[in-house]
């Protein structure tokens, strides 16, 4: 237990070890320097990869709460933990995402977001299809911070479709600016997780970074860059033509998108939806589908989103 931040470990008043101890049945005491755990051979089996995950966290000095131990609980009972994927794994440390600059390491908590990582390393379009809280969003904008800081790229672009969801953009009070601000909020709130507030707000003004509605993207062409399209479902067939033939010389693109959100009048014209057959199979182009055993958010997320999965595989609701 070398080098870890035994504060983070056992978390505010010891409740860090104290949910270990109550999910696991066992005990979980941290005496110095050694984290001890004793109870039924079979609980003290369970708990062990669950404690190496926490203390691999605390040696790297990452956010650590009591829904991070709950699930890493529940992916080692639910098979879905070291067995398949160890987030400690030295695979898993080839395609974690290093930001000095914010004093973060960024790994996948998944075997979904591993792959999404690694395909994202490997390739020039990744798009990356699955439910929300699955880290579709946060792990591409820190590949992208992490590629401005290397300077491979000279600019990041952030973009999502504007899709007036029940409300009409005329109607809604402002300027322009601030109409669309609140459909890309969620890429300033990654953004603002990645790069201290005084370096986003540089790289805003000096539009290194670019966080725009995605029909901003018309009759430009990008290179240098690093773009990333979010809420893609949302993007007409056109819009998706348009932005993939915005990609230029040493530039890399990824796209998100969730199929059971459309908010288009018309779902079956998702450009998300046709790219999954168009583009499929063409070299430097990989699909990551990510699914509900990826979901990184509350516990209860997991849930939400099987019981609406179930709903609609009956034919919705009676």
């Amino acid at each position: 237990m070398e080098g870890a931040d035994q504060l983070l470990l056992a978390g505010v008043n010891d409740s860090h070890l104290t949910a270990l101890s109550r999910l696991a049945d066992c005990r979980v005491i941290l005496r110095g320097d050694e984290l001890i755990l004793s109870g039924p051979p079979e609980a003290v089996e369970e708990v062990v990869p669950v404690a190496k995950r926490m203390v691999r966290q605390a040696r790297l000095h990452e956010p650590l709460d009591v829904g991070d131990v709950e699930r890493y609980y529940r992916e080692a009972t639910d098979g879905q933990g070291p067995s398949e994927f160890d987030a400690s794994s030295d695979e898993a440390e080839e395609v974690s995402v290093t930001l000095p600059q914010a004093g973060k390491l960024i790994q996948p908590k998944s075997e979904g977001q591993r792959r999404y990582l690694d395909a994202m390393q490997n390739n020039d379009v990744t798009v990356g299809i699955g439910p929300a809280g699955t880290g579709k969003t946060y792990l591409a904008v820190a590949k992208a911070v992490a590629a401005l800081h290397r300077k491979r790229v000279r600019k990041i672009i952030l973009t999502r479709p504007a899709v007036e969801a029940g409300e009409e953009l005329g109607f809604l009070p402002g300027d322009i600016r601030e109409k669309v601000d609140p459909y890309l909020r969620p890429l300033y709130d990654a953004l603002g997780d990645m790069m201290p507030r005084e370096e986003m707000q540089r790289a805003i003004e000096e539009e290194t970074v670019e966080i725009a509605p995605l029909a901003y993207m018309r009759g430009r062409t990008l290179s240098d860059a690093f773009l990333i399209l979010d809420e893609a479902q949302n993007a007409t067939t056109a819009q998706m033509k348009m932005f993939l033939t915005r990609l230029g010389l040493n530039s890399q693109v990824v796209i998100t998108g969730d199929k059971t959100q459309i908010d288009l009048s018309h779902p079956g014209a998702s450009g998300l939806i046709e790219i999954e057959e168009l583009l499929r199979g063409i070299d430097g182009i990989e699909f990551v589908y990510l699914s509900e055993t990826d979901v990184v958010r509350h516990r209860l997320v997991k849930e939400i989103i099987r019981a609406y999965r179930d709903q609609d595989d009956d034919g919705g609701p009676s």
